[in-house]
C-alpha cells in the first residue's frame, strides 16, 4: 500500500492517524500480555524504519488519535508529532504548554482551527498558538470575514520570516507555571528561548484583562496581533524580550 502511494500516486506526505487502542496486548506467542504488547511495538517500529529506509523523503506525521502515540520510540522514526485533535481552539494553549514539555518543538505540530465565522480576536488567538512550534493551518478558513482571514495571513506571514528559523535551538519556558485545561481564568503563558531571540506567547480567555508575567529582562515589543487593541507594558526589567499576546 504506501509502495503504490509513493511511487503510482507521488504521495510525499503521511498522516499516520490510528485511531485502535492495542490495550493490554496479545498472549498469541508470546508468554504474557506484556510481552506480546511488547513484541508489537517493536514491530511496529521496525515497519516503520524499513519504510523509512525504502523512502526517506517520505515524511510520517505521528498521530493516533491525537497524542495517543507521542512517545521518543515513535519520533526517533517519525518527524512530526500532532499535539491533539482538539477542536476547542479555547483549550489548546493549555494542552501546549503540557506537550512542549514533552515534544521537540520542531516536531511538534498544532492545529490553527479557527471555526467558521470567527471573528479578527478569534482568528489570531488560534494563530498565536499555533505559531509556538509547527503551524497546521485548517479550520473553516473559507468561512472566516476579511478581517479574521487578514489575522491568518499576517500570522503566517511573521511565522515564516520571524519565528520559523529559530524554532530548531528554542526552549520552552514557563513564567505563569504549568496550566490547568479545565481552568479559563488564569492567564497561560509559554516562552521559547533561542540564542538569538526570546519570544513570550500569552493568552487571555475569561480572566482580568490585564496579565502581569514576571521576566528576567526586558525590553517588550508586541509582535503578533498589532491591530486588536493588545498592549504590553515594561513595569521594570532591563533587554530583549519578544510578547505575542493573544487574546479571545
Amino acid at each position: 500500500m504506501i509502495a503504490r502511494l509513493v511511487n503510482d500516486y507521488g504521495v510525499g506526505y503521511i498522516k499516520m492517524d490510528y485511531n485502535v487502542d492495542s490495550l493490554q496486548g496479545t498472549e498469541i506467542g508470546a508468554d504474557s500480555f506484556g510481552q506480546g504488547l511488547l513484541e508489537h511495538n517493536r514491530a511496529h517500529l521496525a515497519w516503520l524504519e524499513e519504510i523509512l529506509k525504502r523512502y526517506p523523503d517520505l515524511v510520517i506525521e505521528n498521530c493516533g488519535s491525537g497524542g495517543g502515540r507521542m512517545d521518543y520510540a515513535m519520533l526517533s522514526r517519525l518527524q512530526i508529532q500532532s499535539m491533539t485533535d482538539q477542536e476547542d481552539y479555547l483549550k489548546l494553549p493549555m494542552i501546549l504548554v503540557g506537550a512542549s514539555a514533552a515534544v521537540l518543538r520542531e516536531q511538534l505540530a498544532i492545529w490553527s482551527y479557527p471555526l467558521a465565522k470567527s471573528n479578527a480576536d478569534q482568528a489570531s488567538f488560534n494563530m498565536v498558538t499555533s505559531m509556538m512550534c509547527r503551524i497546521h493551518q485548517s479550520g473553516r478558513l473559507d468561512s472566516l470575514t476579511p478581517e479574521a482571514s487578514a489575522q491568518v495571513t499576517e500570522g503566517i506571514r511573521i511565522y515564516k520570516e520571524s519565528l520559523r528559523k529559530h524554532i530548531p535551538t528554542a526552549v520552552p519556558f514557563y513564567p505563569l507555571g504549568t496550566s490547568d485545561v479545565t481552568d479559563f481564568k488564569t492567564p497561560v503563558a509559554l516562552g521559547m528561548r533561542s540564542p538569538q531571540q526570546t519570544v513570550l506567547a500569552v493568552w487571555r480567555i475569561d480572566g482580568p484583562a490585564i496579565t502581569k508575567i514576571p521576566l528576567a529582562s526586558g525590553e517588550a515589543r508586541l509582535l503578533y496581533p498589532s491591530d486588536l487593541g493588545v498592549k504590553v507594558t515594561v513595569a521594570y526589567w532591563p533587554p530583549a524580550q519578544w510578547l505575542i499576546p493573544g487574546t479571545k
